[in-house]
């Protein structure tokens, strides 16, 4: 029998991912997470910082976790929270993956031996290769607009052709995606993963099930090969 063997790239080169992921953050309701999951998605996030409009109660996040079904990552995102507090989330609610969102350091984003994405926002003197070097042990980064004062959830693009070719991480695309421009994001940047929040919302925080399947369906026509 002969075992197919499948070239495997350095980090340092630009990966082709078979498919691009999809993260539903700010859920707030577990019919909005039930929703997302049967329609595809391959995360939800739950905000656990109180100044956002899409912040959950451990009590509330608890509710929506018990209706995923398996193979739905839940992702928590923190911005710079305090590690008791972290781990007050974490002994209740069964969170996979870790989203720092704040100025946290890489040895607070280790802290809970989970897996972690580092959200980086976009302002003029970032250094995307440098980030990835600084959060070495980041399971990917997640690139968002910069707006000073808000931390995610600013309902704005940046301009995608700042993003180099070449980090040493998977990338996920956040930052003013909807329906209407994640194909061409797609397209232009090539990334693992897209996040989206406030581009499939009826209201801050209500998710909207046919803006969601919109969106995956934008998601799944892009073409995300350079040929």
């Amino acid at each position: 029998m002969i075992q197919q063997v499948y070239p495997v790239k350095k980090l340092s080169e630009s990966p082709e991912y078979a498919r691009v992921r999809v993260k539903i953050c700010g859920i707030t309701r577990p019919q909005d997470a039930l929703a997302a999951a049967c329609l595809g998605v391959d995360a939800v996030g739950l905000v656990f910082y109180p100044a956002s409009p899409r912040a959950v109660t451990i009590q509330a996040a608890c509710a929506i976790v018990d209706v995923l079904p398996p193979f739905v990552c839940k992702v928590g995102l923190f911005v710079n929270a305090a590690p008791d507090e972290i781990t007050r989330v974490l002994e209740t609610v069964a969170l996979d993956v870790l989203q720092f969102h704040g100025d946290e350091e890489p040895e607070l984003c280790s802290y809970h031996s989970k897996p972690f994405i580092k959200a980086v926002r976009m302002q003029d003197n970032v250094n995307l290769n440098a980030a990835a070097i600084r959060y070495a042990d980041a399971s990917a980064l997640l690139l968002d607009t910069y707006v000073e004062g808000l931390h995610g959830g600013t309902g704005h693009a940046f301009d995608w052709s700042r993003i180099p070719a070449h980090t040493g991480k998977p990338l996920i695309l956040a930052g003013g995606l909807t329906p209407a421009n994640v194909a061409v994001a797609i397209e232009q940047t090539k990334p693992y993963a897209v996040d989206v929040s406030g581009g499939v919302e009826s209201a801050k925080g209500i998710k909207d099930a046919g803006k969601i399947a919109e969106f995956i369906r934008e998601v799944r026509n892009a073409k995300i090969r350079s040929g």
